[in-house]
């Protein structure tokens, strides 16, 4: 599988001209920002409200893919604002005479929040949350009366609450439901699978992403379309089959465009043509049942071909229909009670990880920094340093350090197209409607970038936010420079001092993330194996395909990191090489699942990829079925056929793996 622009260590020119290419749904999201951007702009602008050029920035965080969750997000967020700022409310004729008590309000009100977005479901938003309640306090040491204090307090409020209800009201016009973009999804991944049939020697990226996280979003939405309404308990169970379904071919195409295992062409094209017509149903709103795909010289087909055409007709065949016949084995049912189960708010290690705490202290400690830095200085114009703190922390050095080029980037870009349109634009402007068109202009091409690959969003973030300090500096156009110099100064500060504290203080090196999600894939894979139910067994695998490719984008994040904190470059190195053999053998080892569930000798296959030896001997699984008929003596002998040859090939990678790491130097996780 050739690697995605995503995943390779350094970005060339044409490498950033993939990760800006046009997406599905990728227009649509950049567009519902930048028009509730637009729209908060004009509120604050019609109230007079002070800093909206931070509550335009807020859209970036509370906008989702789908209407739903991003109403549901935008909701949450205002009412837990309104609780944290009439707790600071309270906390106002406590501190308003008292500078010294306001900031150690500060300090821990900070701290505790950003506790919670480590260890929490808070994470989204918790940052922002904290930021609003520094911004809150900090307004308290600005006016000398308590009247003019609880003003500033319900501004800090305003400050959420606009953004709030713009996103709310952007996402019931314009947001797309959630059951239409998961018939979207799925119809782009069976139309990625058609053509990977239809010309297997082409550029695979494209299956590539529809095998790395093609489905796993639409569990989510299909749950929030039957919260919403927008699809019934019947279309909700067919279309959860399909997902599972729909994994499973991209799976098989992935086996079929290797040269032993391409299906002939006219086999291919009956298949292809299927899943177009499949995916055409599912654009439109459906879903495809009662399908009869007939293969032609199917039974004439190497034992290779035969099963992968038999695991492409098994999930087209049964594409949207819920196997009532089969009754799961009791640790299939087992597995489903636990999968039904959400976590609770906090997360399973949230008091016994001090990584949590460190990151809440290290954030509030760098916060607390910048804001006593420019009231020292007596330099209100670079307060964003204090902000950008909050906006910016990231849990481990591969992290800050790999962000920081992007934050860098991203604010120079912004600041520059801002000071251009100071310069050349905003003294033409006579109105607030052309304010409103340059914030969604650049809106615009900042969040294009932002909903791209991880690799480059946060400069989109830095570039909207930088832009927004520039060009917003009160409800009217308006082109002072000096106000343009410190808030840009302040960003740059705020990002030296996030770095500085989180590469020298409790460093956090991104290797225990990827040995914990390393033992966590393998486990996948090993219930994977085990399922004998195939919802269950495609379900375990969209989330290992998922999984590994957090894997290889952390991976890709390791080498930022300085030799005294991070993992040595032998131990990146094997890891790399055995995500990519995992890759190349993942579409084997889920065929010999599919066929021969519980099958020992892919758990050898399997434990051998882990550990580096040889697979163990094992028995041949049985092929009785004293319930077939004596005519399904040649399938299984068919089967066992396949079998072998799936299993010779997935021997032929380790041995590679195998011969590799002979000549390759002892390599461990430095810790």
């Amino acid at each position: 599988m050739a690697r995605p622009a995503a995943d390779k260590p350094r970005l060339a020119v044409a490498d950033l001209g993939a990760l800006l290419a046009p997406l599905p749904g990728r227009a649509e999201a950049t567009t519902r920002i930048a028009v509730a951007s637009t729209l908060t702009v004009l509120v604050a602008a019609m109230y007079g409200t002070p800093e909206a050029a931070l509550s335009a920035y807020v859209i970036f965080f509370i906008n989702r893919a789908d209407r739903a969750s991003s109403i549901a997000l935008s909701l949450a967020m205002l009412v837990l604002v309104s609780l944290i700022v009439g707790l600071v409310i309270v906390l106002a004729g406590l501190t308003l005479d008292n500078p010294m008590l306001r900031v150690a309000c500060m300090a821990v009100l900070s701290a505790g929040l950003l506790f919670l977005t480590s260890a929490s479901k808070l994470r989204p938003v918790g940052a922002i949350v904290a930021m609003v309640v520094g911004f809150g306090l900090d307004e308290l040491g600005l006016v000398p009366a308590g009247e003019l204090a609880t003003r500033g307090l319900l501004y800090a409020w305003l400050m959420v609450a606009i953004p709030v209800g713009a996103n709310v009201a952007v996402n019931l016009l314009m947001g797309p439901s959630p059951r239409r973009l998961a018939g979207e999804r799925l119809a782009h991944c069976l139309r990625v699978a058609a053509r990977s049939l239809r010309d297997p020697a082409a550029q695979d990226a494209a299956l590539a992403s529809a095998l790395r996280d093609g489905v796993q979003p639409v569990p989510g939405w299909l749950t929030l379309a039957r919260l919403e309404g927008s699809a019934n308990a019947a279309d909700v169970l067919a279309l959860r089959q399909a997902t599972a379904s729909t994994m499973a071919i991209p799976m098989a195409v992935e086996v079929a465009r290797q040269p032993d295992a391409r299906l002939p062409a006219a086999c291919a094209g009956a298949i292809a043509d299927t899943l177009d017509a499949m995916a055409e149903m599912l654009a439109a709103g459906g879903y495809p049942v009662d399908i009869a795909l007939a293969l032609p010289d199917a039974a004439a087909l190497p034992p290779l071909q035969q099963a992968v055409a038999k695991s492409l007709r098994d999930a087209i065949e049964l594409y949207a229909e819920h196997d009532t016949a089969a009754t799961p084995p009791a640790t299939d049912a087992a597995r489903n009670a636990r999968a039904g189960k959400s976590g609770g708010f906090l997360d399973p290690d949230a008091f016994t990880n001090p990584a949590h705490v460190h990151y809440a202290l290290k954030t509030t400690g760098a916060a607390m920094f910048c804001y006593l830095l420019y009231q020292q200085l007596n330099w209100p114009g670079i307060h964003t340093c204090f902000i950008t703190c909050y906006l910016v922390a990231l849990g481990t050095v591969a992290e800050s350090v790999e962000k920081l080029t992007l934050r860098l980037a991203g604010c120079l870009v912004g600041a520059a197209a801002g000071t251009a349109a100071l310069v050349y634009i905003v003294p033409l402007l006579d109105s607030v409607t052309g304010l409103l068109a340059l914030v969604f202009a650049g809106t615009w091409l900042s969040a294009w970038v932002a909903s791209g690959s991880p690799r480059i969003a946060y400069a989109g973030f830095q570039v909207a936010f930088a832009f927004y300090l520039c060009v917003i500096q009160g409800p009217g156009p308006a082109f002072d420079l000096t106000v343009a110099r410190d808030r840009v100064i302040g960003i740059l500060i705020g990002n030296l001092v996030v770095y500085l504290v989180f590469t020298r203080i409790w460093p956090v090196s991104i290797a225990g993330r990827i040995e914990a999600a390393l033992a966590a894939l393998a486990s996948q894979w090993q219930q994977l194996i085990d399922a004998h139910q195939s919802a269950l067994r495609r379900q375990h695998a969209a989330s290992a395909m998922a999984l590994q490719e957090s894997i290889a984008q952390d991976l890709v994040l390791a080498r930022y990191e300085p030799a005294s904190v991070g993992a040595s470059p032998a131990w990146i190195a094997q890891q790399r090489q055995r995500l990519r053999v995992l890759g190349a053998v993942a579409g084997h080892l889920f065929l010999l699942a599919e066929r021969f569930p519980g099958d020992p000798a892919i758990a050898a296959r399997l434990h051998a990829l882990r550990t580096g030896e040889a697979p163990a001997a094992t028995a041949e699984p049985s092929t009785e079925r004293p319930d077939e008929p004596p005519s399904a003596a040649a399938d299984v002998a068919d089967g066992d056929q396949a079998r072998a040859t799936l299993l010779a090939l997935v021997d032929r990678h380790l041995s590679e793996t195998r011969q590799a790491a002979a000549n390759a130097p002892s390599s461990h996780a430095q810790t």
